[in-house]
């Protein structure tokens, strides 16, 4: 028994000899990983200034090929630095100055080179991709399983939104990511059963913040989320057998040689890293040129006040003249206008829009045979020569873009009708909103004539349910921190209205102030926002809040964080050219109370500042900073402020 023991032991520090490890770092050297091959599992880790972020992590894909995540050592890792510029409009930060170390880890098994690992490494981000490679005959493979892991420290605390359960919901057409995030729970849950929607915060006890994602997922593969495993341990996981009503197969296919989608992990020592990260696009690159030079801007939208009925066309005319009025680039025209106003008048509409300088958006239903959605049009988009009839009338018409709603999941041919859309949207010149859909991943930067996405429990919401009004701050205080930091978000919403009705009397009643309107017109990033306002806010509305929605810009060259925590409370530094905008939201019971030191501003400029009494009465004043730069200010629950 005692010579076994010994064997034992031997075996172990042999093992551990015989392991291979190697560790790259960032450009600044804060931020490093190591990547390990002990007893043939690879694993990585993740460290910055010191502080353990990502604990002893799997790698690894398992294949119908080959099972690539076991019985494997590292070869070699061959590093470079990594330095690219590159301009996109239609993200938090127009200009962008990428450098990174790059490392790619030549995997083998049993002395075969099975694949390579290739790890990115940036200040304040670590990404990584497996390239996998034909073996004999065989060029290509099913992925089975991604072994992936992320195992956070103890004590670390989450910020996720449960995956929902395929064919339920509305028109059993979930999952369709729009679920409320559960803020600050342990580690150890796995949402509703099926893991978690990306991206997913976690805020580690010791060390600051981890925001997990993925990006460059197009037709080639699926769209994952994350599941938990044990505790703090979490893992890639592939779309649910239930979604597109059990059409296809959860598990990608890849024509070798394929490399497969970036695990994307953001470190912060505080919020700031994660709000201003551009990881999601510095990995990707466009798939194909612009047809056309793309424009951007704001629109009208009668559908989430007035609903259905709102979608004939006299109304609509209403809404042109509408956002001509407030100076606007476009209108969305929402479900069922193929029915109740039908295709000639529809070309009437976009006649009388160009004549007032105003554009068209339509929206579609997306479906074949994955959901019970019975808006129209429908057939339109998901099928090939049918929609490329569709969008070559548009081209005709002058329509401006379209928004098609109603996905069924995150499998493969799913992924590929997403890029489908696009493709050939590009062709015709129309831009494209995606709805009632999955999280966009790079698509701003893979797609030129991509806008955004919804992805967050949006505005419609605040139409159809009380609670969603009681908790419209909340929620605003959550989505800048998660949802809307990694990728465009077509939300909707900076309403002026009190109520969500045509006659502005009845329905679910707004508890936000106009001032938070005026704010989340800031925090909410998106190049094309249709606002949920309503042509009797000209009358009703206070002149300075409509005055403010005519001048907001939509696209943004720089971001800053300034302060706030997911649920609590949020402000933000935006820059539209020389032009900054400060807004601040606050959910918290309690006034915000706070001192904003603000550099961007010369002292001896007069600042115009849109504040709200304790009542949420909003006013707007001229005030100076003081010699530091400095300003105070109050943000009452349900208030806001902004700055400008």
């Amino acid at each position: 028994m005692k010579r076994f023991s010994v064997s034992i032991l031997f075996a172990l520090i042999l093992s551990c000899v015989m392991a291979s490890e190697h560790t790259f770092k960032s450009p600044d050297g804060l931020l490093s990983v190591t990547i390990s091959d002990n007893e043939g599992r690879l694993s990585y880790q993740v460290y910055k200034a010191g502080g353990l972020y990502l604990e002893p992590s799997p790698l690894g894909l398992v294949t119908d090929l080959a099972d690539l995540s076991q019985g494997l050592t590292i070869k070699s890792c061959n590093t470079k630095s990594i330095e690219e510029s590159y301009q996109l409009k239609t993200i938090k930060q127009s200009h962008v100055h990428y450098a990174a170390t790059e490392a790619v880890c030549t995997i083998e098994k049993n002395q075969q080179h099975v694949m390579d690992i290739t790890f990115r490494v940036s200040d304040n981000d670590v990404a990584f991709r497996y390239t996998v490679y034909p073996k004999k005959d065989s060029r290509v493979c099913v992925v089975k399983d991604e072994t992936s892991g992320f195992v956070l420290p103890e004590g670390t605390t989450t910020f996720l939104c449960p995956q929902a359960k395929p064919m339920t919901g509305f028109a059993r057409t979930a999952p369709s990511y729009e679920t409320s995030y559960a803020l600050d729970e342990p580690t150890g849950k796995n949402g509703w059963g099926a893991g978690y929607t990306f991206p997913c915060l976690f805020r580690t006890a010791d060390t600051g913040w981890v925001l997990i994602c993925e990006t460059g997922t197009d037709g080639g593969y699926v769209g994952c989320r994350l599941q938990n495993q044990n505790q703090g341990a979490y893992k890639i996981g592939f779309p649910q057998p239930e979604e597109m009503n059990g059409i296809g197969s959860t598990t990608p296919v890849l024509s070798l040689p394929a490399s497969t989608p970036w695990r994307t992990i953001t470190i912060g020592t505080s919020l700031k890293e994660i709000v201003e990260t551009t990881v999601p696009w510095d990995l990707v690159q466009s798939k194909y040129a612009a047809s056309k030079d793309y424009t951007y801007g704001k629109g009208t939208w009668s559908w989430i006040i007035k609903m259905d009925a709102s979608c004939n066309f006299d109304e609509q005319k209403r809404y042109i003249d509408f956002a001509a009025a407030m100076g606007y680039r476009s209108v969305l025209i929402d479900a069922l206008w193929d029915v109740q106003i039908g295709y000639p008048k529809m070309e009437e509409l976009a006649r009388y829009g160009k004549s007032k300088g105003v554009g068209i958006f339509l929206w579609y239903n997306s479906n074949g045979t994955w959901n019970d959605a019975p808006q129209s049009p429908i057939g339109k988009m998901d099928r090939l020569a049918a929609r490329r009839k569709e969008m070559a009338w548009m081209q005709r018409t002058g329509i401006l873009g379209i928004k098609v709603d109603f996905f069924g999941g995150d499998k493969q041919p799913m992924m590929q009708l997403y890029e489908d859309i696009l493709t050939d949207a590009n062709d015709f010149g129309l831009q494209v909103i995606f709805h009632g859909c999955t999280l966009p991943r790079g698509w701003e930067r893979m797609y030129p004539n991509y806008v955004a996405s919804e992805a967050v429990l949006a505005s419609e919401n605040l139409h159809f349910g009380q609670g969603a009004c009681d908790n419209e701050a909340l929620n605003g205080c959550i989505h800048p921190f998660i949802r809307n930091t990694v990728g465009s978000m077509d939300f909707g919403g900076s309403t002026l209205n009190k109520h969500y009705s045509s006659d502005n009397k009845r329905g679910t009643v707004r508890r936000t102030s106009d001032v938070y309107a005026l704010a989340t017109a800031v925090l909410f990033q998106s190049s094309v926002q249709h606002f949920a306002m309503a042509p009797n806010n000209l009358d009703d509305a206070p002149a300075w809040a409509i005055d403010f929605m005519k001048e907001v810009p939509t696209t943004w060259d720089e971001v800053r964080f300034l302060d706030g925590y997911p649920g609590k409370y949020v402000i933000f530094a935006r820059r539209s050219g020389d032009k900054w905008f400060i807004a601040g939201i606050n959910a918290e019971k309690e006034p915000l109370k706070t001192k904003l030191t603000l550099p961007m501003f010369d002292a001896k400029y007069a600042l115009t500042v849109y504040s709200d009494d304790p009542a949420l009465n909003g006013s707007v004043k001229t005030v100076k900073l003081n010699k530091k730069q400095q300003i105070s200010i109050v943000i009452p629950q349900n208030g806001g402020v902004v700055i400008k």
